[in-house]
């Protein structure tokens, strides 16, 4: 399988920039490049890619988008004096040329076709393009909003044409719509496009009606055509997540990509003048682990926005680091989405409910901008609290004090979060040494622990279990694996165990000996619930009937596991895998690929079972390998998604993530 990060990057194309005065275009300058280029000199992230040289898009590639007649308007500015530069650029919508725009436009497009070369060649894995003039507005014959050339979009056709792919996932998280991608694939269904963008009912830019949660694309291409629209300012963490978890992630698991493409731009981040945001950068860490789990990896990330240059530059090195395979920090912030991203969360589900398995038994209907109506609606959102700054006290169009306040927030903020990276990610202890030779090479097998002093750790728990030799294999192996956890020797491990329970039991008491006070996430997946015991907030019994012929438990993963986890966010995770579970090998590697996005990763998985394809499996997980190819996606059962809808409306007022409906947030309120 392949491996490493490309970054592709050359300071030429910071070489134009705007001649003349206009407010609306005075915000992309050379330095949206640089700055990010230094903060990853700055994490010493440069030095661990792999660096891919920048070519120049030929005019046969760029033409796989763009109109001859447009190329020549571009090619001609070359020549062109300030003047002449002026009238050309007032031909089109929040654009300005400079005699280098030609040039620039072209390494921008090479750029992105050498990062896809790089990932579908084998030669990386995954990769970061850092380009400019951004793509994502450009269309068949006319430049817009910075854009010139439509990178992305050139890039989806170029891997359709030269590698043969049959389907790509375009993911646009900058906070404008990228209606050039949309207007190019919106018949095409082998290119599913999704995009979350501040659109106000659509009195922000690029005002356009196609930029609803209605426009799902057309003729052949319906259902393929995702838009999320932000209808306030100050989105955050739990709302970009909430997006995932309902929208993006069911229908991507479903689709089955071959090749992620991400329009990757940072106006939606914190700081940014233009989308007023309040996410920050962890937060596009986690939403590119969440995108690493589809395609085998193959992931191309290529700038396109971003004009808060602290802001932008640290959202770069989170993406670059999270492509790295380095543990993710913990997101920040309360973990409850707003009652607006509710509702288009809401909008979209229902809107796509016709084209797609994952949302077939969805009842939700189109609230055709309800929230707005309703008076007691707004007073109650307003009544939430933040834990970030709110869009008014932050961003805007900022002045010099205001973009230093951003500058020291984010500064001490990512001195909170980023923390040394252990130089060994996975431990395991197994008993079978021959067992342990057929694991990944970058798993760390561990040695049996000094007897006497593994004895005196048990006496403290039990001394009966001392006497019993199975049980102190058992506890050895668990103790060995999660002290280089709790050490922060590794990230995680996994270990072996005939006896799971008493196992389970004894690791939590190691932990609270330890000085671990904090939170815990403990998972028990096993056959059938263990006790009668009701739900509450700590204890969840999910009763899942997994049909061995059927790719189901995405439905759990993502409607409620994942948004019950990121609600509550542990500081450790400890998953239990009993025997005669239900639960397939490849369900329970996606939930431990997941889930590696909390708790800064540290996870002890402890198996009772010797299947050697399960271990092998949850070893790869936890080392970073991409989760597996599920195959042909098969709806949830009925059953199932009641159970899903149970818990839900049983546990969505303790947390909060699991809301994806304005009723949801109204009775959860």
């Amino acid at each position: 399988m392949a491996s490493g990060t490309a970054l592709i990057y050359d300071d030429e194309m910071t070489s134009y920039k705007l001649l003349w005065d206009n407010p609306e275009c005075d915000i992309e300058v050379p330095e949206r490049l640089l700055s990010s280029y230094e903060q990853l000199k700055h994490y010493h992230l440069l030095e661990r890619c792999v660096h891919v040289p920048v070519r120049e898009g030929t005019e046969e590639e760029i033409m796989l988008v763009h109109s001859s007649e447009y190329l020549e308007v571009v090619k001609s500015t070359q020549t062109m004096n300030e003047e002449e530069l002026r009238r050309v650029s007032g031909n089109y919508d929040a654009v300005y040329f400079h005699p280098n725009t030609y040039r620039c436009a072209k390494l921008a497009v090479g750029a992105t076709l050498q990062l896809v070369d790089s990932v579908m060649s084998g030669k990386v894995c995954n990769g970061m393009a850092l380009v400019r003039p951004p793509g994502h507005h450009s269309q068949r014959n006319a430049a817009n909003g910075f854009c010139v050339f439509n990178n992305v979009a050139i890039a989806a056709q170029y891997a359709k044409r030269r590698y043969g792919l049959q389907r790509i996932l375009i993911v646009d998280w900058d906070v404008h719509h990228g209606q050039g991608i949309q207007y190019v694939f919106e018949e095409d269904p082998s290119v599913l496009y999704y995009s979350w963008h501040r659109y106000e009912h659509q009195q922000f830019w690029p005002l356009l009606r196609e930029s609803d949660y209605d426009a799902v694309g057309q003729g052949k291409g319906k259902g393929f055509n995702f838009n999320v629209p932000w209808n306030k300012v100050g989105m955050g963490n739990s709302d970009y997540l909430a997006a995932f978890f309902h929208v993006l992630l069911p229908v991507a698991f479903e689709f089955v990509p071959e090749l992620i493409l991400v329009s990757s731009g940072y106006d939606s981040g914190i700081g940014d003048p233009e989308g007023q945001m309040n996410a920050t950068p962890e937060c596009f860490a986690h939403l590119t682990h969440f995108l690493m789990q589809l395609a085998n990896g193959r992931l191309c990330a290529v700038l396109e926005g971003g004009y808060h240059l602290k802001s932008l530059s640290e959202s770069v090195c989170m993406t670059v680091k999270t492509l790295l395979r380095d543990p993710l920090p913990q997101i920040s912030g309360e973990m409850a989405p707003c009652l607006s991203a509710v509702e288009s969360i809401q909008n979209v589900r229902a809107a796509h409910k016709p084209y797609w398995k994952c949302l077939m038994y969805e009842e939700a209907t189109p609230l055709h901008n309800l929230v707005t109506k309703s008076k007691q609606m707004m007073e109650a959102e307003l009544n939430q609290t933040s834990t970030h700054p709110t869009a008014k006290q932050v961003v805007g169009k900022t002045n010099s004090d205001e973009a230093i306040k951003i500058d020291r927030f984010l500064e001490s903020h990512m001195k909170k979060i980023l923390f040394p990276v252990p130089s060994v990610k996975t431990a395991a202890a197994i008993v079978s040494k021959a067992d342990a030779r057929l694991l990944p090479i970058s798993v760390q097998v561990e040695m049996e622990m000094n007897a006497q002093e593994l004895k005196t750790l048990v006496s403290a728990f039990d001394a009966e279990l001392v006497k019993e030799e199975r049980t102190l294999l058992s506890l050895q192996n668990v103790v060995a694996v999660l002290d280089k956890i709790l050490k922060k020797k590794v990230c995680n491990g996994i270990a072996e165990s005939s006896l799971a329970s008493v196992s389970t039991t004894f690791a939590l008491k190691h932990c609270f000996d330890f000085g671990l006070q904090r939170k815990i996430l403990l998972m028990n997946i096993c056959q059938k619930q263990q006790t009668e015991k009701t739900n509450s907030k700590y204890h969840i019994s999910l009763n899942w009937k997994e049909d061995a012929e059927r790719n189901n438990f995405f439905c759990a993963v993502l409607g409620f596991i994942l948004p019950v986890a990121y609600s509550y966010q542990p500081d450790l995770m400890l998953i239990v895998i009993g025997p005669n579970r239900s639960l397939g090998v490849n369900g329970i590697s996606l939930l431990t690929c997941l889930l590696q996005g909390l708790a800064e990763s540290r996870i002890l998985v402890v198996i009772q079972d010797t299947e050697i394809k399960l271990v092998q499996s949850v070893a790869k997980a936890l080392s970073g390998v991409p989760a597996p190819d599920f195959g042909a996606y098969a709806p949830a059962s009925q059953e199932n998604v009641l159970e899903i809808k149970r818990l839900r409306n049983q546990l969505q007022q303790e947390w909060k993530m699991l809301r994806c409906s304005v009723r949801d947030w109204i009775s959860g309120s």
